[in-house]
């Protein structure tokens, strides 16, 4: 089987997409600043990089078959400071140009590189996409996570014209037990509480973990594909849905919703908050028609999954 070179492959999805490439036979070798002696699974082994020192043990790279780049500081994860902002730039940047480094650098037989990308990518919805979808071709959005993943993208674009086949996924938020935006949906649910954030209208486009890896072994696995492609489910649903959803999963009729004012998030979570309450109707007609077959389609039917896991 191929060899997979993964960045960023500690985090919730890495750590999900290794155990399923290891499952299927791939081999497995994760980049990391910290390379562990014990591993826990058969076929998975770490390797040395330092995206600061832009070093990386070119050993890896000449045994890869394929990368995948997960590699970036959790935009969730803390207040947006502008030093954070420029870390959750520079994280992904920085990390793409030392891909980019190493395949100039180094003989290698790196066949395609599948990077993620996100839904920040698209502003608000419109008219249009509220109809049709957000789809691939629009232009990136003005604020911070636009011209963030537009430079993220961009930095990684180099690697088309060293021949290696370049597929950019553009994730919608990730649902898992092990994390991300469900985890903290969850949390005020277990004492009963239902919290709609603003208006709850807005569009939220969401994948369930699973699909999301399945997704990157699909584009490894097929290469017609290439370019950008939206990582989300067919189905958006507004914030609302998707909490009473939840909230009927975990509790039955047994919860009471509350909306959460907008100014009340503007106030805990300052910049971010504009993102919350953004409403983006993303599509995912293009990855469909390329052959990609949702395991969990529906909101009900992957939070009915999620939540009955252990």
């Amino acid at each position: 089987m191929a060899t997979i070179l993964i960045t960023g492959g500690t985090g919730m999805i890495g750590t999900r997409l290794t155990g399923m490439l290891a499952e299927k036979g791939y081999e497995v070798i994760i980049l990391t600043r910290n390379p562990k002696t014990n591993h826990a699974l058969p076929g998975v082994s770490y390797a040395r990089w330092d995206v600061e020192q832009q070093t990386i043990d070119p050993a890896v790279i000449a045994k890869a078959d394929h990368i995948i780049h997960l590699a970036g500081a959790g935009v969730a994860d803390k207040r947006w400071s502008e030093s954070r902002k420029q870390e959750i730039l520079h994280s992904r940047t920085a990390s793409s140009a030392l891909i980019v480094k190493a395949l100039k650098e180094n003989p290698n037989q790196v066949q395609s590189v599948v990077s993620s990308s996100a839904i920040g990518w698209y502003g608000p919805d419109t008219a249009k996409s509220l109809a049709e979808g957000f789809q691939e071709e629009a232009p990136a959005d003005g604020a911070f996570l636009g011209d963030t993943c537009r430079a993220w993208e961009a930095s990684i674009e180099p690697v088309s014209a060293l021949g290696k086949r370049l597929v950019k996924l553009r994730t919608g938020i990730v649902l898992s037990r092990q994390g991300g935006a469900l985890v903290e949906f969850m949390k005020p649910l277990k004492a009963g509480v239902a919290s709609i954030l603003g208006s709850g209208s807005q569009i939220v486009s969401w994948i369930h973990v699973d699909d999301l890896c399945r997704m990157f072994l699909f584009a490894i696995e097929h290469a017609s594909l290439h370019g950008a492609y939206n990582a989300v489910a067919p189905h958006p649903v507004s914030n609302k849905d998707l909490t009473l959803s939840l909230a009927k999963q975990m509790r039955g009729d047994f919860y009471i919703p509350v909306y959460v004012p907008a100014f009340v998030l503007k106030i805990m979570l300052g910049e971010m908050s504009i993102e919350v309450l953004k409403s983006a109707n993303v599509s995912a007609h293009k990855i469909q028609m390329a052959g990609f077959d949702f395991a969990y389609s529906t909101i009900e039917k992957a939070l009915a999954q999620l939540v009955q896991q252990r």
